[in-house]
């Protein structure tokens, strides 16, 4: 047995008394075996991962139970004795990708230095070592990349730069938190393919902590199911996706929007305990409802015509001489008023750049953007330009890096309605606040707690109910539920959809998860180097793609049908 948990509880202690994370959880893992560990979030997934690698926050601490690795109590270590198994034996792949990262320094220079930790290699043979291990994990002109900086990367290249980094140390075992969450899935297909490969060929374990169903039943050997910190169920992948027996995960395997056909709604998860008596709230009469222009203009609400976007990378001690990225290349779309319209593609094909083209975050190389029969671009000074943009939002794909972390939930959410005018009382702004929450199904204390005192799935429900705070006729969801469970998920696309025909909402929605993709959107892009290669419903999209990188896509999409 390579890991061995056994009766293992984890609490937090704070003023009221302490919270139990973990309770009486006990696991195992052979060598070359997957486990996956699914759940809700705040369940206590992480934490396990966390208490294993030795990286439990703080006032965190393990009151019970024994953890082994290779009959190695790793409970009983202190900081400087694990730093001999962090990296070297255990390897993690942490859920955010960009936390993980260095911002000041390069991809090179980080790889180069973890490499040096973990081997004797001579700084070429790192280089080159380096570069190999970015090639493995799918990352094209590795050379170009070890020169660039996080920031410069798309979420899904960030993440593939975080598993290059964990294989640098060849660990026995690895902690994947949500190691998929930001990759498109002919990306997520190549790294679940080098997990397996990781187990076959060198005997690894993995503990595979993810709410991808799909990505569960293709990859995990087992599954251990969690709710409210304890282990509910342990079972093999397909006999427990058969034959679920406790009612959580009977509800959970309900919720998981299925592959093979498109459903009216997703199945919602009434087992979460603290959320059966949300309260009704009447949007039309609530601050939601009460926009400054409820008109709605002929033709489409947004009209994307040959946009173009072409990046100027600075010069590095990598390389001075780093060509122009051409990011978006004549891109042409319009959306219709109340419809969903979705873009797909891999990571770094320029969907996440057209989105904050339309925001006004970049400025286009090319090409024009009218919202409302108003051309963005031209009219950025007008105070018709400033309204407009007001009732466009976004939701991004990384829910920690858009929240402050200085401010508390209170404030964030408060803030785009004080912006928008508002003139009531603290008392009433403090109402509307606590509406929004609710209906992102989190608690009115939620209001006085700071972003990092959240799940990451809390986080990107945060985000949401700050998106909707501002009143917007149009909202661009980037990856909006990466982050979350499937119990979630399905509450948030239903929330989404509620939303949009009550408030006659119109979404630009862009994922790597083709099964929402089929259940969401009206119309679909397909997205490659920048282009649009293929637009079409999305029902034709998933049963006669007419293009081979559609159809590749479809081919690689994680199946589960039920």
């Amino acid at each position: 047995m390579l890991l061995k948990i056994e009766n293992l509880t984890i609490e937090y202690p704070d003023r009221f008394g302490s919270y139990r994370a973990v309770e009486n959880a006990s696991l195992g893992l052979a060598r070359g075996e997957i486990l996956g560990l699914v759940g809700e979030s705040g369940a206590g997934k992480s934490t396990i991962g966390n208490a294993i690698i030795g990286l439990l926050q703080s006032p965190g601490r393990i009151v019970a139970g024994t953890i082994e690795l290779q009959g190695q109590r790793l409970d009983l270590l202190s900081k400087r004795e694990f730093s001999d198994v962090r990296g070297k034996k255990v390897g993690m792949i942490f859920q955010d990708p960009m936390t993980s990262l260095n911002p000041l320094e390069t991809i090179g220079i980080q790889l180069l230095e973890t490499i040096a930790l973990h081997s004797d290699l001579s700084r070429n043979d790192a280089k080159l070592r380096a570069i190999e291990l970015l090639t493995v994990v799918g990352i094209a002109l590795p050379r170009v990349k070890m020169s660039q900086f996080p920031h410069e990367l798309s979420g899904g290249m960030r993440q593939r730069v975080v598993i290059a980094l964990v294989l640098a140390g060849e660990p026995d075992l690895i902690i994947a938190d949500e190691p998929t969450t930001a990759l498109d899935v002919s990306i997520q297909a190549t790294i679940l393919e080098l997990i397996r490969e990781l187990c076959r060929k060198k005997n690894v374990g993995v503990i595979l902590v993810t709410h991808d169903m799909g990505v569960i039943a293709e990859t995990a050997d087992r599954v251990a199911v969690m709710y409210m910190g304890k282990i509910v169920e342990i079972e093999e992948t397909k006999h427990l996706i058969k034959h679920p027996k406790h009612p959580y995960t009977r509800a959970l395997i309900s919720a998981v929007p299925p592959s093979n056909r498109r459903i009216d709604r997703f199945t919602r998860v009434k087992f979460n305990k603290g959320r059966e008596n949300q309260k009704e709230i009447d949007l039309q009469s609530h601050w939601l409802g009460m926009k400054t222009n409820d008109s709605i203009s002929s033709g489409y609400l947004l009209d994307v015509q040959h946009l173009t976007k072409v990046f100027h990378p600075h010069n590095t001690w990598f390389s001075k001489k780093n060509e122009p990225n051409l990011a978006v290349d004549d891109v042409s779309f319009k959306i219709s008023h109340g419809e969903t319209y979705g873009v797909v593609g891999e990571s770094g094909s320029g969907k996440s750049t057209v989105a904050r083209l339309i925001t006004g975050i970049h400025k286009p190389t090319d090409g024009g953007v009218w919202f409302d029969n108003l051309n963005l671009i031209k009219s950025s000074s007008s105070c018709e330009y400033k309204r407009k943009k007001r009732e466009i939002q976004m939701i991004f794909q990384d829910p920690y890096s858009s929240l402050n972390g200085r401010m508390k939930v209170e404030k964030i959410v408060a803030e785009p309605i004080l912006v928008n005018g508002f003139k009531g009382s603290k008392a009433e702004l403090f109402q509307i606040v606590s509406d929004l929450l609710s209906l992102v199904e989190l608690d009115a204390d939620a209001a006085r707690r700071y972003p990092h005192a959240f799940s990451g799935g809390q986080r990107q429900r945060i985000s949401i109910a700050r998106a909707l705070a501002s009143r917007p006729k149009f909202l661009i969801c980037d990856e909006p539920t990466s982050a979350l469970d499937v119990s979630i998920q399905a509450q948030i696309l239903n929330l989404l959809k509620d939303l949009q025909q009550r408030l006659g909402l119109t979404y630009l929605f862009i994922s790597h998860d083709l099964p929402v993709m089929r259940q969401v959107c009206d119309r679909i892009a397909v997205m490659r180097e920048g282009r649009i290669v293929e637009e079409n419903s999305a029902e034709k999209i998933f049963t006669y793609p007419k293009h081979r990188y559609t159809q590749e896509l479809i081919r690689l999409m994680p199946k589960f049908e039920h």
